[in-house]
């Protein structure tokens, strides 16, 4: 069974004449007679019956026909909306984006590009998740793009650097810290710390910063979302070195500078490799590139 003999027989059983179905379809009549009884030896049944010239559907006929159309009907909406997904001009980019992205990069990224191209018709889907399941998600073609940390030993995954956020120390309102504006990490050190849990692409990034200073930090509680820290700084259930987000203006915390050893974040673009992209995904790609946030 194929797509034009289901085309073929929704048309049969609209004109009932083999003939003028045959001359709308732009096929001979011999060739329709044949995709017909094809369709009928495979379903083993017969779907018309003659009435004088024409032909109608039988009982089994008019029961298949309702699950055509409709097949039919799904198939060519599923074609639209692929090809206003994939268009030139046109089209949805399924962006993925790490928790501390989620207030001002991605929103800021996807509007300018928005107003840059105000002649397309382009709408983003987000998702937001930690690094290692939008690593995955990419993998599975879920995302079309990703703005995360850089993971080792992924070669099918294409990171590019874009952005980078300041590592900060961040205490509770008054903390012992917290008359200082900046501190060495060793004083940080001493306090219990609320850390990035195991699968957080942040968390590699700080084990390396507590290891270059020959330090190992007290952890008391682990969690993976940035702004969860933050929350649990404020509660005073431990001090955290975590990115310089926004959302640390509204919460009841002291911002502290690192002095020693200084530490940034790099922010990737990441991509599948030697996958397909829609011309829509392709230029909001360059878009990012283009920009000089390094």
């Amino acid at each position: 069974m194929n797509l034009n003999q289901l085309h073929y027989f929704t048309a049969l059983a609209r004109l009932e004449h083999y003939t003028k179905a045959a001359e709308e379809l732009g096929i001979t009549q011999p060739s329709l007679s044949h995709a017909m009884n094809s369709l009928e030896k495979e379903l083993g049944t017969k779907l018309f019956e003659k009435q004088g010239r024409n032909v109608v559907l039988t009982k089994y006929g008019r029961f298949f026909l309702k699950y055509v159309e409709e097949s039919l009907q799904i198939l060519d909406m599923g074609i639209k909306k692929t090809r206003s997904m994939t268009g030139q001009n046109e089209g949805r980019i399924e962006l993925a984006y790490i928790y501390t992205l989620g207030s001002e990069f991605v929103p800021q990224l996807a509007g300018d590009f928005i107003r840059t191209f105000e002649e397309m018709k382009v709408t983003f889907h987000f998702t937001v998740g930690n690094t290692y399941e939008i690593i995955q998600g990419l993998k599975e073609e879920k995302y079309d793009i990703a703005f995360c940390s850089m993971l080792d030993k992924e070669p099918s995954i294409q990171f590019t650097p874009v952005g980078t956020q300041g590592l900060v120390a961040v205490v509770p309102k008054g903390h012992p810290l917290s008359e200082q504006k900046a501190v060495d990490l060793e004083q940080a050190a001493a306090y219990p710390q609320i850390y990035f849990t195991e699968n957080s692409g942040l968390r590699p990034v700080v084990d390396k910063l507590f290891e270059n200073a020959h330090l190992t930090p007290k952890i008391a509680y682990e969690i993976e979302e940035d702004g969860s820290m933050a929350g649990l700084v404020a509660q005073n259930f431990g001090i955290a070195i975590m990115p310089d987000i926004p959302v640390l203006k509204q919460l009841n915390v002291d911002v502290l500078d690192i002095r020693s050893p200084q530490q940034v974040r790099y922010i990737y673009m990441a991509q599948a490799k030697e996958k397909y992209q829609a011309p829509v995904v392709r230029r909001f790609a360059d878009f990012v590139k283009r920009r000089q946030f390094v």
